[in-house]
């Protein structure tokens, strides 16, 4: 009798998680809950169900074993996040404001305790601890995500093209500052907050350029004015 295969491989069950694996999970979930200072190796390779030789073969110290689960976390959090916000709309535009729908079912989540890489950079002194590096990298990689957007939304909305890097930085400041007051106040509609700001921030863009306008009018009709006179009054 012919057996199925492609059957038998579609039942067939998943391979455990390896040792590293399950050490990088353990460390990732005690972390992000309760933070770098207060998980101790103990409490990692016990919730991981390995034995402590295991942590040593794979990992020099527990720094290394938090970097390395913070880099997997970025990897999952950017494909998650990418492709939330690919879903919110077919325009630059409509992208761009999802991206605070996207946060606010995070916020909404039972397991929402903030950024993990900003609370990781809180815990970390030095700029280049490897932990502060992998934290910084995150926010690069978001950063270059939310650029491809405003690229496209300038192209689309046929505005200067230098405003695409401006408006990146402004809105990496609104999903971080979203994320920070839902940490907080347990809001989830702080991202709503954000929304809004953003929503201002695209549709009116012509604001910076008229305070812009006039400030140098101010500064134009200033010199032009003499200088005052240094006699005195006789």
């Amino acid at each position: 009798m012919a057996t199925n295969t492609t059957t038998e491989r579609t039942l067939a069950p998943a391979p455990a998680p390896s040792a590293r694996d399950r050490l990088l999970d353990a460390a990732e979930a005690l972390i992000y809950a309760g933070g770098i200072h207060a998980t101790g190796v103990d409490a990692i390779v016990k919730q991981s169900g390995t034995a402590r030789k295991s942590f040593y073969t794979h990992f020099e110290s527990k720094d290394a074993l938090v970097a390395a689960a913070l880099e997997r976390r970025d990897e999952r959090w950017m494909n998650w996040f990418i492709a939330g916000t690919q879903r919110r709309g077919t325009t630059a535009r409509k992208r761009l404001l999802g991206m605070f729908d996207v946060l606010r079912e995070w916020f909404a989540s039972q397991d929402f305790h903030g950024c993990a890489f900003l609370n990781a950079a809180g815990e970390i002194a030095f700029a280049d601890d490897p932990i502060r590096v992998v934290a910084r990298e995150h926010k690069e990689h978001l950063l270059a995500f939310v650029r491809t957007q405003c690229d496209e939304f300038v192209a689309e909305s046929n505005g200067d093209a230098k405003r695409a890097a401006r408006l990146s930085r402004q809105w990496l400041v609104l999903l971080d500052g979203a994320i920070a007051v839902a940490l907080v106040s347990g809001e989830p509609d702080a991202a709503l907050d954000a929304q809004a700001a953003a929503q201002t921030l695209i549709d009116v863009p012509s604001i910076g350029k008229r305070d812009a306008s006039a400030s140098n009018k101010a500064s134009r009709q200033s010199s032009s004015k003499p200088p005052p006179s240094r006699r005195t009054a006789t």
